[in-house]
């Protein structure tokens, strides 16, 4: 029950950091506040996430930074990665898109973010786990515990609203006649822009956000199937010509003989 409750505690710990430092790049950025994420409240659960799972796998490698570094950075892409797959696939919503950076795959990781996540691995390690755990595991449990379960009801409404809030951006994208991803998106921030706070926060939150609605994935599904039959008819056509060309040689040989 005690670990149970310290990795609770450590989840939100990171998870409020994680929120910390997206708040920071966004300022740096844009010169503003600007609440990131995909909750309303002050945290981002994909860190917390990363946090606990690399507390728990990678402290048996503490020996080794390099390990560690190479670790987080594969693990938390994958995880990265995953989320972005399943919540676009959920919401038709893709929430965030590395395309335009280097060394990118499908525009849903890169290798500068993923080097961000082997140096806070590193910082985790070897940093903040060792002056965190001392402190959480000072307080009482009985404290902990009443502590833990406020921040979690706290959290578990927040996720109720805030999807709501999503889910019903998926209704607003499915509303909009049209099957280009570009203009939908441009639609639904306007859409976003008339409404109250909490919707208004996503077009600041996720300005790169490439919304569809079912009649552009329809039209995405069709685009992939006909590259398909093409790439499909271009190999046929290539057998074909091979096909004809040994044809052609052969009777060349049976026309020498003679």
């Amino acid at each position: 029950m005690d670990k149970f409750v310290t990795i609770g505690f450590l989840f939100f710990i990171y998870s409020f950091i994680g929120w910390t430092n997206e708040v920071n790049l966004g300022f740096i950025q844009h010169k503003k506040f600007i609440n990131r994420g995909f909750l309303i409240g002050p945290i981002c659960p994909i860190y917390g996430c990363g946090g606990v799972f690399m507390t728990l796998t990678l402290t048996q490698f503490k020996a080794h930074p390099i390990a560690v570094f190479i670790l987080a950075l594969v693990s938390c892409s994958v995880l990265e990665y995953l989320t972005s797959y399943i919540m676009e696939k959920l919401f038709n919503n893709r929430w965030w898109d590395y395309t335009n950076m280097k060394f990118n795959l499908n525009g849903r990781i890169c290798l500068e973010c993923a080097s961000g996540f082997g140096i806070g691995a590193l910082l985790m390690i070897y940093v903040l786990n060792p002056i965190l755990l001392p402190i959480i595991e000072s307080i009482p449990l009985s404290t902990r515990i009443i502590l833990l379960s406020i921040i979690s009801i706290a959290l578990i409404f927040d996720l109720f609203v805030s999807f709501g809030v999503i889910i019903n951006l998926k209704n607003i994208s499915n509303n909009i006649r049209s099957d280009s991803t570009e203009i939908i998106s441009k639609k639904v921030k306007e859409i976003l822009l008339s409404k109250n706070i909490i919707y208004r926060r996503l077009k600041d939150a996720f300005p790169n956000m490439q919304i569809k609605n079912t009649s552009a994935i329809l039209k995405e599904k069709l685009e992939i199937q006909k590259a398909k039959l093409e790439k499909q008819k271009q190999k046929f056509l290539e057998k074909q010509k091979k096909f004809t060309k040994e044809i052609k040689e052969l009777s060349k040989k049976k026309t020498t003989k003679k």
